[in-house]
């Protein structure tokens, strides 16, 4: 359930997108939808778990923002950059992360579930620092060398393959430092 939430404003644009059968509207009204998409999440997840997700309130934020100037200056360049923000935004919370506290963000995430050395969890939250850059950066190159479209089925499919892609990834990293953290558990 958490995931078709955290999902929902992204599944709405992307189905909103290519329900109108005008070419020219269709940006203007998935960009509504998700705006709509976006408040309904969080008051969803209000309702749910009496309590916000910082994430979806930064989505939020930012969807109100980008929409409102796509939909008030007409022009649909301004949310084609919300996933480009949206994860610069969490590139520089990681980053801050190594300076501000003393975890990085994504220990003070994961370090629940599993156990690792400090040196890796660094390592890790750099290698995500990394993929939003490059994700914002993809997401800005579809966006303005591609038909719309292309740039539609990117944002949903492209950028989540690719984070899926880089969790595997992350696992096969994490598995190799698990087994070496648990053997020196099994020393001591």
């Amino acid at each position: 359930m958490k995931l078709l939430i955290d999902f929902f404003p992204v599944l709405a644009f992307f189905i909103a997108y290519y329900i109108p059968d005008s070419l020219e509207q269709r940006m203007y009204i998935a960009t509504a939808a998700a705006i709509i998409a976006a408040i309904l999440q969080v008051s969803l997840y209000w309702l749910i778990y009496r309590r916000f997700e910082k994430m979806h309130l930064v989505t939020l934020v930012i969807i109100l923002v980008l929409g409102s100037m796509t939909l008030i200056f007409h022009d649909k360049r301004f949310f084609m950059w919300k996933p480009t923000v949206v994860n610069w935004l969490f590139a520089v919370a990681f980053l801050i992360s190594e300076f501000v506290g003393n975890k990085p963000l994504i220990q003070r995430m994961m370090d629940h579930a599993i156990t690792i050395p400090p040196r890796i969890w660094y390592t890790l939250n750099r290698y995500w620092i990394v993929f939003f850059i490059i994700s914002g950066a993809l997401n800005l190159y579809v966006a303005f060398n591609f038909a719309e479209n292309i740039w539609v089925n990117f944002k949903l499919f492209g950028i989540l393959g690719l984070t899926l892609l880089f969790a595997v990834a992350q696992a096969v990293f994490l598995a190799k430092h698990i087994t070496e953290s648990e053997q020196d558990k099994g020393q001591s």
